[in-house]
């Protein structure tokens, strides 16, 4: 098996979803030692701005336009971020929740490689995702616990946001691990931290 984790918190061993993260993929090398975990860490990756040349070739590749030297190497550059999604079956992302969505260097990412022909394409019939068969774990950790006061239809913009990203490159296969109320007092966090481990550790023995 191969999985391509996707880390978003910049905190470090501080980092509640890289805890869960690691339970996941322990628990995975536990019952596979042959599985290849590629890491893909937002905050040390160099990700391209999503501009000038990047955007031109967008438009060129749309509009079946040659792209300019300049442009070809900027979507090589795309196409091969796209390679380590496509050489992945299982893609895991761990991401906390900021202001009530995902961090930005993890929309940077998505946005940069979620390219017609690198992930999805599209004709006169629709969308097409080119990850289909593939499968997708997201482990959310939040400061908050949603409903009540933030019912979580109008205030989950975290993973909402991945099942439809992932809906988008044709994965249907979506498993969530939460683990809530981080910021609230040490026991409440403790206890659904604990909930969560054992969570992903669950969802690691069902892949």
């Amino acid at each position: 098996m191969k999985v391509l984790h996707i880390s978003s918190s910049p905190r470090g061993e501080r980092s509640a979803s890289l805890k869960l993260a690691q339970r996941f993929m322990d628990t995975l090398t536990e019952r596979d030692s042959t599985t290849q975990v590629d890491h893909l860490d937002v905050w040390k990756a160099d990700l391209l701005p999503f501009d000038g040349p990047a955007l031109d070739a967008k438009y060129a590749d749309l509009a079946g336009v040659e792209m300019t030297p300049e442009q070809k190497a900027v979507w090589q550059q795309i196409a091969e971020l796209g390679k380590r999604f496509h050489e992945a079956d299982v893609i895991v992302f761990s991401v906390p929740m900021w202001n009530f969505g995902i961090p930005y260097r993890l929309k940077h990412l998505i946005d940069s490689v979620s390219q017609r022909g690198v992930l999805f394409d599209f004709d006169e019939q629709g969308m097409k995702g080119l990850l289909p068969g593939k499968q997708v774990v997201v482990i959310a950790t939040r400061g908050v616990t949603l409903g009540e006061d933030y019912p979580t239809e109008a205030f989950d913009h975290q993973v909402a946001f991945l099942k439809t990203w992932s809906r988008m490159v044709g994965i249907r296969d979506v498993r969530i691990v939460e683990s809530e109320a981080t910021l609230d007092g040490p026991e409440i966090a403790e206890a659904h931290f604990k909930a969560a481990l054992e969570k992903a550790a669950q969802v690691a023995k069902q892949l």
